[in-house]
């Protein structure tokens, strides 16, 4: 399942090519059954040359990647069930298309990440699956 539906969620968000480099590390974090439902770019708020950075959100888990600038290489930076996740928030930016989430990992560590989407409605469609994975009310800019 998980490998029918990465393809197309990495599409649907314009995360195509960078999905397929990240696709190796993702397939160890994930269950073979689990559905992608979100395969985004992103960035780090305040940190700007920390490298590129792809979010996986499925059925079950939150996995984030990155690749380093100037070596390249792919680093896993957080896997976790969603169920592990608190105080998960996320704002809409529709002038610059794109969602900047918060959550808060198991170990008390409050991460965010600004999922770049390439229109309004990807971002619309992102919205709808995050309302729908975590109980968390959404922040409107």
């Amino acid at each position: 399942m998980f490998l029918s539906t990465f393809h197309p969620a990495a599409e649907a968000a314009a995360a195509m090519p960078a999905a397929n480099r990240h696709l190796s590390i993702f397939r160890r974090c994930v269950d073979p059954d689990d559905r992608a439902l979100l395969v985004a770019r992103c960035a780090r708020p305040g940190a700007s040359l920390s490298g590129d950075w792809l979010l996986l959100l499925t059925a079950r888990r939150l996995v984030v990647t990155r690749e380093t600038p100037l070596l390249h290489r792919l680093r896993l930076h957080l896997n976790t069930n969603l169920r592990h996740l608190s105080n998960v928030t996320w704002r809409l930016d529709l002038s610059k298309p794109g969602i900047e989430l918060a959550v808060t990992a198991i170990d008390g560590v409050r991460e965010r990440f600004r999922m770049r989407l390439g229109d309004s409605d990807t971002v619309w469609m992102a919205e709808s699956l995050l309302r729908e994975s975590f109980a968390a009310k959404p922040v409107y800019a």
